[in-house]
């Protein structure tokens, strides 16, 4: 991939804070900003479409003491 066209910038720890931080954001913002990231890193990694589900088959079996 040729990088030289990628926008880069040097920030320095006592720089003004860039508007486009998002630390200002909660949780929940924060992880609707990724959301589709992720969705798109799942279809890449495992050949998915969907959103992962919540696994019904997994099941512990206790068994009474005789």
């Amino acid at each position: 991939m040729d990088r030289s066209t990628v926008p880069t910038r040097k920030r320095r720890l006592h720089d003004p804070e860039d508007p486009a931080d998002l630390s200002h954001l909660s949780a929940g913002q924060r992880l609707e900003v990724v959301w589709p990231l992720t969705l798109t890193a799942w279809a890449f990694l495992n050949g998915l479409d969907d959103e992962p589900r919540l696994r019904r088959d997994v099941v512990r079996v206790t068994r009474r003491r005789r």
